[in-house]
């Protein structure tokens, strides 16, 4: 089983350059596999396919992951895009496909309705994906209408991997219908284990396989002790957890949080303190004995 180890920039990282740099340069030269860039119009974040563009062109070999929001794009544009980034990066891109937050300014910045972001998502998917594979797009659907759309650039990567997260019913049975991966947070191993379980029963009345290595998780580490804040955070989120069950608590904490989870099967994951550290390189120097995980 290949496990690696990606860390996720928070919120305000990307808004400063020569923070994001050091992060970049930090985790290459440690040895992490990727750098993650969320995707949350509204907070103070960089978009995230312009930010790895420049992590790309920074450092040759840390790989280039986002939680990116697909309702509200033009399929078409951000198919070449993604696929620009891929090929000139020399097949580095992760992608994390995301509906975005429900709130009432994130919906606004996109330009969506709620209700239609499933639907949006799996006719985008279809859409960057028939694209990705240089055959002709002809396309009426719910949201977008094509006729003749051909690119020329195309992901290195064939195919491109789309992993989805969620953890509602619905969203794991979207995972084994369309995902070639999962990844969630917030959520215990046993609890992981059993949304495991269904997403591969889903993938297979679907006529469909998911790979055993592609299931990973999004997990928080503490660098001293849970603030209230990050307490209440998890309590509006999940109120049946307390922080430790979710939150590794320094090295020690964070280590014991990724061997629970390869206990359950999962080999993947993209760690991110659970406050903005002062400096991002001490940050993630400071918990990089787990790359001794990393085989």
């Amino acid at each position: 089983m290949k496990v690696r180890i990606g860390v996720a920039a928070g919120a305000g990282l990307t808004s400063d350059t020569d923070h994001f740099l050091g992060l970049v340069d930090a985790l290459d030269d440690l040895g992490y596999d990727s750098i993650w860039v969320p995707d949350i119009v509204t907070t103070p974040t960089a978009d995230p396919i312009a930010a790895l563009a420049v992590a790309a062109g920074r450092r040759q070999r840390v790989k280039l992951g986002t939680h990116l929001i697909i309702p509200g794009r033009d399929p078409v544009f951000l198919a070449k895009q993604l696929a620009t980034l891929d090929q000139l990066s020399g097949g580095r891109v992760l992608l994390m496909a995301v509906l975005g937050l429900n709130q009432p300014a994130e919906l606004a910045a996109q330009g969506v309705f709620a209700a239609e972001r499933t639907s949006m998502l799996e006719e985008s998917l279809h859409i960057m994906r028939t694209l990705w594979q240089g055959d002709e797009l002809n396309h009426v659907g719910k949201h977008h209408t094509y006729e003749g759309v051909r690119l020329a650039v195309v992901p290195n990567q064939n195919p491109l991997e789309v992993w989805l997260g969620g953890q509602v019913p619905a969203a794991l049975r979207r995972a084994g219908r369309l995902a070639e991966g999962w990844m969630p947070g917030l959520v215990t191993p046993a609890e992981a284990a059993a949304m495991r379980t269904a997403i591969e029963t889903e993938a297979e009345a679907a006529g469909r396989f998911i790979d055993a290595e592609h299931f990973g998780m999004n997990i928080s580490w503490s660098d001293g002790p849970i603030t209230d804040d990050v307490r209440a955070g998890i309590a509006a989120r999940r109120s049946d957890l307390v922080a430790e069950d979710v939150i590794g608590v320094g090295v020690d904490g964070l280590a014991a949080r990724i061997n629970a989870f390869l206990e359950a099967g999962f080999s993947k994951f993209v760690i991110r303190p659970a406050q903005q550290p002062a400096s991002w390189p001490d940050s993630v120097a400071s918990v990089a004995s787990i790359l001794e995980l990393q085989t």
